[in-house]
């Protein structure tokens, strides 16, 4: 059997969501002109795309055609880049660097960095709701697909996560507890996002449901493998310095359960995500080479 060309696969599907992204973000001159900038900066930074990826590869996993799906890709990696631009925030993480290059506030300042946050968050909407790109899709179907990312981005997922996070720096916490915040602050965009494409591609309830539990799955493994490149990453590849989690007394998995533990938890939650591909055919397999990619990332 033919191995699956991941490294093709991600450069082709970067290329095609970075295109639609240069196309649809909007740039205007005039007063406003340095938060569009700055939103540009960061949306355009250099990310691996993988919320948008794997959006795209849940609707192909069911057989539905990528294209006309592009708005609700780009929207979601709208969501993701206002989260990083809030959390480098010196109220928050108080990061300098994101992706090898000075963070957003650092650049535009604090202020312009909040607005651009809130100029990203809300754009993403505008993308997932414009008739004129997603004509295609019922409003039925586009009612239920922005409900299942608005939560996953809102206080019931990321927000909640995050705030669960930021509260629980320098406190000893429980495994429950740890979870709680990786499954939603990192966990619930990356479900939504795999479960969003099955769902407009048309999958059956029980390929849904089994790709949201893919989902979830892989956004804890991403979330374990971040905690662990913070204690072991190289500062070069990664393009941030590393160690800051501990320097925060933060919670992570390393931190809680040890280097090692946090690795086995790693091949334990992918064997899961795996098996919930069992019933699907060739055209998961993006998503099978997916998962083993975040295990084997090095940034």
């Amino acid at each position: 059997m033919k191995t699956f060309d991941l490294k093709s696969y991600l450069k082709k599907q970067r290329a095609i969501i970075d295109a639609a992204l240069k196309k649809w973000l909007p740039m205007e001159d005039g007063p406003s002109k340095p938060v569009f900038d700055a939103m540009q900066y960061s949306l355009m930074a250099g990310g691996k795309r993988v919320r948008p990826i794997i959006f795209l590869a849940g609707a192909e996993a069911v057989g539905a055609d990528m294209a006309g799906l592009l708005p609700f890709a780009c929207a979601i990696e709208c969501i993701h880049t206002y989260s990083l631009i809030h959390d480098d925030l010196p109220a928050m993480d108080n990061d300098d660097l994101r992706r090898g290059r000075p963070t957003c506030h650092k650049v535009f300042g604090e202020a312009v960095a909040i607005l651009a946050g809130d100029g990203l968050l809300t754009y993403a909407f505008e993308l997932m709701t414009n008739q004129a790109l997603i004509g295609h899709i019922s409003s039925e179907s586009v009612l239920r697909a922005v409900s299942i990312i608005s939560k996953a981005a809102g206080v019931f997922g990321m927000v909640g996560g995050q705030t669960a996070d930021i509260l629980m720096e320098g406190r000893d916490i429980d495994s429950k507890t740890l979870d709680f915040i990786h499954r939603h602050k990192t966990g619930a965009l990356i479900q939504a996002s795999v479960e969003t494409g099955g769902f407009l591609g048309k999958g059956t309830q029980e390929e849904i449901r089994q790709l949201k539990r893919y989902g979830m799955a892989l956004g804890l493994i991403f979330q374990i493998i971040d905690d662990i490149l913070d204690v072991e990453g190289d500062k070069t590849l990664m393009g941030k310095p590393i160690g800051s989690d501990a320097k925060k007394k933060k919670a992570t998995y390393p931190a809680l359960f040890g280097v090692d533990e946090a690795r086995h938890s790693v091949v334990f939650l992918l064997n899961n995500a795996l098996s919930c591909l069992e019933a699907f055919d060739e055209k998961a397999e993006p998503l099978r080479a997916m998962a083993q990619y975040v295990v084997e990332r090095d940034r």
